[in-house]
């Protein structure tokens, strides 16, 4: 069995009628210097094309954009986790700004239980996502916004170095994070007919199930982990 793992040649991408393609695009790791890019097409449960990385940049997703682009298939419309710079591979192609990936940054940034007030009620904004539209949403932001503009741009000096820093920097990170991602949180309203999804879960699902079989052979060495990953997806897209 290692024997064939090693000697069999990768196929990074299957074979489809050509048609238009909505992709959900992201990496996972197996360990920090072993991961996988994959972009699959979720109305149709298939992963069309992936690649091997040790790190998560601009260019890999650029040549599977590529790859698919030169093999007569069109990118329609693509969701992302909003990893900074990964977005303007797809400029001109409409984009989705996974919501579960930013409520987890607005997690991160605010906790689960904000002590500010301004935090709490940035919070309550940012849970309605799903159920609002993107005219109501920018409203809300921006009335919040209005209310809060002075306390965000209230600072604090280093007696040590003398240095200020703004005070409540946590609120304005989500706030610019909200700012930032706004054009691309509602693109699936905008576009019915192409069924975009509004989050990255049909591949963070397939993640989470090829990393439960990829546990079972703990030990491998990663060359040879990999290749069984590509197995896996040569004969599993579903």
């Amino acid at each position: 069995m290692q024997r064939q793992l090693d000697e069999d040649e990768a196929r990074s991408v299957v074979k489809l009628n050509k048609q238009g393609l909505v992709i959900v695009a992201d990496t996972t790791f197996f360990s920090h210097a072993s991961g996988l890019t994959v972009f699959r097409e979720p109305n149709l449960k298939k992963n069309v094309w992936w690649q091997p990385t040790i790190h998560e940049r601009a260019e890999i997703y650029l040549k599977g954009k590529k790859h698919l682009e030169g093999n007569g298939y069109t990118i329609r419309a693509v969701i992302l986790d909003g990893r900074r710079g990964i977005r303007e591979v797809f400029s001109g192609i409409p984009t989705q700004m996974c919501h579960f990936h930013q409520k987890q940054i607005v997690k991160r940034y605010l906790t689960v239980r904000p002590k500010l007030v301004a935090g709490r009620e940035l919070k309550l904004i940012v849970e309605q996502l799903v159920n609002t539209n993107e005219q109501k949403f920018a409203n809300e932001l921006n009335c919040w916004h209005e209310k809060w503009k002075d306390f965000l741009k209230e600072k604090t000096t280093d007696q040590n170095t003398g240095r200020w820093f703004y005070t409540h920097k946590r609120v304005r990170a989500t706030y610019r994070s909200l700012k930032t991602n706004l054009p691309y949180l509602f693109t699936y309203q905008k576009f019915p007919e192409l069924n975009i999804p509004n989050t990255t879960n049909s591949l963070d699902g397939f993640f989470n199930r090829l990393k439960s079989l990829i546990y079972v052979h703990r030990g491998l060495k990663p060359e040879r982990r990999m290749r069984i990953v590509v197995e896996i997806l040569k004969g599993r897209n579903e």
